[in-house]
């Protein structure tokens, strides 16, 4: 897609679609970009209110982010004149594209200061990757997905992680109490102290299943409350429609099966089917027959190999698949 002003500003104000974010973050992350990149920037700057400080010292606040996020030796960096908010949000939005890290976390970056990150980790399409946290805690990665850790000083400090795609967290409880908190660019957050617990941010959608244990989700609206999940239960939420949240109960294991590198169905439609193996394997999926859209589909199918999984799905479904490159088409037998 065509990169434009009005792209790049639509996301750094979290106002973007999830093809159009990344479209932009891969732009800006390309050197050959920055000209142009830089120029939108200024242009952002000069519309905002004059402060009397310098906004175009691009370079240091890239340098003085990359310290702070601690992607890169810490250079010595002169504390920064105040800027107008939009061009910060701008800089730290192209100097983010630019780290393995950093793209993805923009209600974070809009609402907490930056913390010192430890470790980032990401899948591929087609694979699950089981990540031991310094502090005992465990993640599971799901295909086509990235976490981010940051380490805290001490016990009055919590945990944090920031989370694109989706995961399974196996939290580890401390003697102190110390808080653990899952970062979304859902629009709300997940507090733990010690618990088992899927979170999922895709395709402008947001969920938050919980397996055992007890988890708080704070939303980034605050004229909404906070709300207590039990084991068992599921929170949904839409970009499209922020102010509806789904609440209730459901199989919570179903939403855990690719911990064991299993793909599990619960009267799924092919619509949702078809989403669910384009995330996971990076291939594109095409409904031919669109009554068979909304055919519900139950079952559990191992991930390992795309090709079996399609002739399982085939005969278990009555579905006929057929591969084109990068392509399943699926209809009716």
């Amino acid at each position: 897609m065509e990169i434009t002003y009005e792209a790049c500003e639509r996301y750094v104000r979290g106002e973007a679609t999830l093809a159009e974010a990344r479209a932009v973050r891969a732009w800006l992350a390309n050197p050959a970009n920055a000209p142009q990149a830089q120029a939108w920037m200024s242009r952002s700057a000069a519309a905002a209110p004059a402060t009397g400080a310098d906004p175009f010292n691009y370079a240091a606040m890239r340098e003085n982010l990359h310290a702070r996020l601690g992607v890169a030796p810490a250079p010595r960096v002169l504390p920064l004149p105040a800027a107008p908010r939009t061009w910060r949000r701008w800089a730290a939005a192209a100097a983010l594209a630019g780290t393995t890290i950093g793209a993805g976390w923009l209600w974070q970056t809009q609402h907490q200061a930056p913390v010192l990150a430890t470790a980032s980790y990401a899948t591929g399409y087609g694979q699950t990757r089981v990540v031991q946290l310094p502090d005992g805690s465990q993640v599971t990665l799901n295909a086509h997905s990235s976490v981010r850790y940051a380490a805290s000083p001490d016990a009055h400090t919590p945990r944090e992680v920031w989370l694109d795609g989706e995961a399974f967290f196996s939290v580890k409880h401390t003697a102190d109490n110390q808080r653990f908190l899952v970062h979304t660019t859902g629009g709300f957050n997940v507090e733990v102290l010690g618990t088992k617990f899927t979170v999922y941010r895709r395709h402008a959608q947001a969920r938050v299943v919980l397996l055992s244990g007890k988890v708080r989700v704070a939303f980034a609206d605050s004229t909404r409350h906070d709300v207590i999940l039990k084991p068992g239960e599921l929170l949904e939420t839409a970009d499209s429609q922020p102010k509806t949240v789904v609440h209730k109960a459901v199989k919570a294991a179903s939403y855990a099966t690719f911990t064991a590198d299993q793909l599990s169905f619960e009267a799924t439609s092919l619509a949702d089917l078809a989403t669910r193996l384009q995330d996971v394997y990076g291939v594109e999926v095409v409904v031919a027959d669109p009554a068979l859209r909304q055919r519900k589909f139950t079952g559990t199918f191992p991930m390992g190999d795309l090709n079996v999984l399609c002739e399982d799905l085939a005969v278990a479904f009555h579905l006929q698949v057929a591969h084109q490159q990068n392509r399943l088409v699926l209809s009716a037998k």
